[in-house]
């Protein structure tokens, strides 16, 4: 039964019918609001990526370097297209599409934290046990204990990759792009669609500091894309079992990028560039393996 068949007013996450009466730009979106979602995350993004690459933190096209804040550049050249983008783009299609409702149903998710207190203790705990494990696997066992100073700034970071890289990118990919490709899509399918789409919004940064450029080899965004693949579907699981909540698809996407540039560099000091990228990806893969056969592919998604 197709969703016009269900109901003629958008349900949350479904794909939203065509009324076929709307002309222009509202039409289109009305028609396709992935496509267009997935079209304007990108554009987006990438259009207001355009200085970082080009200047001398990228490209060196553009006698121009972005002033590090916090120790980095990045919080300058890649956090506004971060926001403009994935978020930007959930908000306009939703807006456009699905009206007040829509946006009810939308920013609803962002606050679902009254789950089900394991699903904190796989967040919090289980990324970092995984990551280590995969360390030690990596690093033929060779691991050193992280300065007190990591230590204390974990939370800290945490915390602020939360309102930033986790607000940017999570209320579009999880929030708005899952719960629509899984109306019409299987679970393991709509992953599968949202991973590479995931990874690609990504290229135009492999060409900045942020992907390590120029010294990068080729591995790192093939690593990257297998990465974000199969992390992909590892979120999926969660945010399935945990009834869609945001706030955990958040803690679990930034907790990963805090223990990687906190504890990770630190204590598996071998592993870098290129080569902690590919141990991340293989664990990455491992538990996506693991999920898929234990869910049978449904990936925490009931019927």
């Amino acid at each position: 039964m197709t969703t016009t068949q269900r109901s003629l007013a958008p349900q949350p996450g479904s794909v939203e019918p065509s009324t076929g009466e709307s002309p222009g730009l509202r039409g289109l979106l009305r028609a396709h609001p992935l496509i267009s979602f997935f079209v304007l995350a990108d554009a987006l993004s990438w259009l207001a990526w355009l200085p970082y690459v080009l200047s001398q933190n990228g490209l060196g096209v553009w006698a121009f370097r972005f002033p590090e804040v916090l120790g980095s550049s990045q919080i300058l050249g890649v956090l506004p297209g971060a926001y403009l983008g994935p978020i930007g783009a959930a908000f306009l299609v939703t807006a456009l599409v699905g009206g007040r409702r829509g946006l009810r149903d939308w920013g609803a998710r962002l606050w679902r934290w009254r789950v089900a207190p394991r699903w904190y203790a796989i967040t919090l705990l289980g990324v970092p046990a995984a990551m280590l494990l995969t360390g030690l696997v990596f690093s033929g066992g060779r691991i050193e204990a992280p300065s007190v100073a990591a230590l204390l700034a974990f939370v800290p970071v945490l915390l602020f990759q939360m309102i930033t890289t986790g607000l940017a990118e999570e209320p579009g990919w999880r929030d708005f792009a899952l719960p629509r490709l899984q109306g019409r899509f299987s679970p393991l399918r709509a992953a599968f669609v949202l991973g590479p789409l995931w990874a690609l919004w990504h290229a135009p940064l492999f060409l900045t500091e942020w992907g390590g450029f120029p010294e990068a080899s080729w591995m790192r965004p093939a690593a990257f894309f297998v990465f974000c693949v199969a992390f992909n579907i590892v979120m999926s699981w969660v945010f399935n079992r945990t009834g869609q909540s945001l706030p955990l698809s958040m803690l679990m996407h930034v907790g990963v990028n805090t223990f990687a540039s906190v504890l990770w560099v630190e204590m598996f000091p071998s592993l870098d560039g290129d080569v902690a990228l590919v141990a991340m990806a293989a664990g990455a893969v491992v538990a996506a393996a693991a999920i898929i056969l234990v869910t049978k592919g449904r990936l925490g998604l009931r019927r």
